[in-house]
């Protein structure tokens, strides 16, 4: 997940800022992972690993970690090709202490590495670095990861056709994707190996684009594993639109993971009057079916549902280092680990099966 353009248009703000709180305390929630037959899973940082509230949270309600910014390239990798896994190692020998599963995020992202892969670099030594890294990271926690999302977002943001990035500028298009995954498999071959990306219930061009670039790669001979939807729900979408997809990507036979999901309550797209209860209500609809299209995928297919943060203060939305937003509601569980309205939703769904 990255910093992007979700800024709100000058009348959103406005509007945002007008908007009721959404911290009104919920019921008590039972554990997470007590509701359903496959991996729970939220994101952590090392940061977290002293508040001792936090830490209780997790070992209460997930069964998987991913860790959310350690295990990125702009944190591993050093502008002289040297690595520093010190973050890294950490939470994941924590998460691993607790019992937790670890999915590995992310070996190759377009927006982070330029640091060190210039568009001045050698062909023949940029070709070199890449597969060392990958190689190198994967390798390192070969067995200890149930996952790896391999190539994070090589869709174009609208759908049309593919990124271009310093890694496709140098490896093709195409190329740097089927490479990673080369490299990672033969680094760490129990592992399941993700593409993972983003917008694809949002906007279905994308996730048809995203959908084709799964079926060509595995045609080139990538030995792509599973499919990742990172899942931040845009909550104005379409009745359906959420079901449709996940019967695209379910009809490809791939474990899918729910990568990254949350769900904003604020608009960026209009002044928007609607009350809180309405706003909650869309939420809680599109969270449901997500939740629904998920259950209804194959058993086999079902990797794991991950909330990008446990509470709404873990969100990266909620942050100061983050977008900073005050008044929204995008996870699971409010900032005391009580329930919000989605969470009856999520549990509605699973228990069901």
């Amino acid at each position: 997940m990255d910093r992007r353009s979700l800024l709100a248009t000058p009348l959103a703000l406005a509007a945002c800022s007008r908007l009721p709180s959404v911290r009104t305390p919920g019921p008590e929630a039972a554990p997470l992972k007590s509701l359903a037959p496959f991996p729970i899973g939220a994101t952590g940082m090392t940061g977290q690993l002293s508040d001792p509230v936090w830490v209780a949270r997790m070992r209460e309600h997930v069964s998987q970690l991913t860790p959310e910014w350690e295990l990125k390239p702009e944190r591993i990798l050093q502008p002289d090709f040297t690595y520093d896994f010190s973050a890294s190692d950490r939470i994941v020998d924590w998460g691993r202490e607790q019992g937790l599963r670890v999915h590995g995020h992310t070996l190759v992202w377009y927006s982070q590495g330029q640091q060190a892969f210039t568009d001045d670099l050698p062909g023949t030594r940029f070709a070199a670095e890449y597969d060392r890294y990958v190689s190198t990271v994967a390798s390192r926690y070969r067995g200890k990861m149930a996952g790896w999302d391999v190539v994070n977002e090589p869709v174009a943001e609208d759908g049309d056709g593919l990124r271009d990035c310093h890694f496709s500028r140098a490896l093709g298009q195409e190329g740097y994707i089927v490479r990673a995954f080369e490299q990672a498999r033969a680094a760490d071959p129990e592992a399941v190996l993700f593409l993972n990306e983003y917008n694809l219930e949002n906007i279905p061009r994308k996730g048809a684009t995203f959908l084709r670039l799964v079926e060509r790669l595995l045609t080139l001979g990538a030995p792509i594993g599973g499919i990742g939807t990172q899942s931040h729900l845009d909550i104005e979408i379409p009745a359906g639109q959420i079901t449709s997809f996940m019967k695209d990507a379910g009809s490809l036979g791939l474990p899918i993971h729910v990568s990254e999901l949350d769900f904003s309550m604020r608009s960026d797209n209009r002044l928007d009057t609607r009350s809180l209860a309405a706003r909650r209500a869309q939420q809680v609809a599109r969270v449901g079916e997500l939740a629904e299209a998920f259950m209804a995928l194959p058993e086999r297919q079902r990797y794991a549902f991950t909330t990008w943060g446990l509470r709404d203060t873990d969100s990266w939305l909620l942050r100061p280092d983050g977008k900073g937003w005050t008044d929204d509601s995008p996870l699971l569980l409010d900032a005391g680990g009580r329930a919000n309205p989605a969470y009856a939703a999520v549990a509605n769904a699973f228990r069901r099966r």
